[in-house]
């Protein structure tokens, strides 16, 4: 950390934003996220110099708009789909990388096997009142990954409500909510990533996988989702491929015309901090990687240029 009694201050009030953006009162969709203003408190009103923050991924829309600087957004496809002006996006955003922090996760469907279900094209077909476990936070970037499947189909999560289904939130993908139910057999079928925190328990307690349709994953793909396929002995208990769609990548992105050197101090205080920041075991293959893309940092989105100029300085 840095030296002098001001940082020590700063430090206070972030882990004091932490606590209170972390209560697991407030409801999603609330006061749960941070922004961190950097600048000036020398005079009489704050000037702002730099605006970081979290997120949904439509806050790509602020971004681009000049109300922050940078901001995260789970999963990259998501960023994608900002780039391109497809899925959750009506038009297409000046969106650019800076870094991408690395997190290796895949989206999986699953079913009891008393719902006969194979596929997503059978709850269509059949009308089928599902019982759906999913994130509670009606904002979680699943949902539009979950409705844009569905609506391959001709149908919607509302239809699938109004056939009779019901949606069993759960805070945490591995959380009481989701965990009991599963055990007691009392939800027909699972929508998720985080796939290390719940599917080895969804598979003990006889849970199958639902299938993509023939050509949904193109399609998807078409919309900026990455095909991916989990393979026997990724997770435990899993004795089988499943080709299902790529959940992985944590970009931090700004708008195009973001200046070069604000860009190349974000990058360098990446590098700078790399021992503070929390990097998840397995995933952090090196500081190195994350200005780039691979398989834990996906991007198909263009980089910053002030990140090649960094990187053309640091790489030497």
């Amino acid at each position: 950390m840095p030296g002098g009694a001001n940082f020590i201050r700063a430090k206070t009030l972030w882990e004091i934003g932490l606590d209170v953006a972390g209560d697991p009162s407030i409801i999603y969709g609330g006061n749960r996220d941070l922004r961190i203003s950097v600048g000036s408190g020398g005079g009489a009103q704050w000037k702002p110099s730099l605006n970081l923050g979290t997120g949904s991924a439509i806050l790509a829309h602020d971004v681009c708009n000049g109300g922050m600087d940078a901001a995260f957004v789970n999963p990259s496809a998501l960023l994608t789909q900002a780039y391109f002006g497809k899925g959750l996006f009506t038009e297409a955003l000046p969106v650019r990388v800076i870094m991408s922090h690395p997190s290796w996760d895949s989206f999986a469907m699953m079913v009891h096997p008393r719902t006969k279900l194979r596929s997503v094209a059978d709850i269509a077909r059949q009308k089928y009142p599902l019982k759906m476990s999913v994130r509670e936070d009606p904002t979680h970037s699943t949902f539009s990954l979950i409705e844009q499947i569905f609506n391959l189909e001709g149908f919607g999560l509302k239809d699938v409500l109004s056939w009779g289904g019901e949606i069993v939130g759960t805070g945490a993908p591995a959380g009481p909510k989701r965990m009991r139910p599963i055990q007691e057999g009392e939800v027909d079928a699972i929508f998720d990533e985080a796939l290390v925190t719940w599917l080895s328990h969804a598979l003990k307690c006889g849970y199958e996988f639902l299938e993509f349709a023939e050509g949904q994953r193109e399609a998807l793909a078409d919309l900026g989702w990455r095909k991916s396929t989990i393979k026997a002995g990724d997770y435990p208990g899993l004795d089988r491929s499943y080709d299902c769609i790529d959940f992985s990548g944590w970009p931090l992105y700004c708008d195009a015309s973001l200046p070069d050197d604000v860009v190349i101090d974000i990058c360098e205080a990446v590098v700078a901090r790399q021992n503070q920041i929390p990097w998840a075991a397995g995933d952090y293959q090196g500081i190195e990687k994350v200005f780039q893309n691979t398989m834990h940092t996906p991007v198909d989105v263009p980089f910053h240029a002030g990140v090649t100029k960094f990187l053309a300085k640091w790489q030497g």
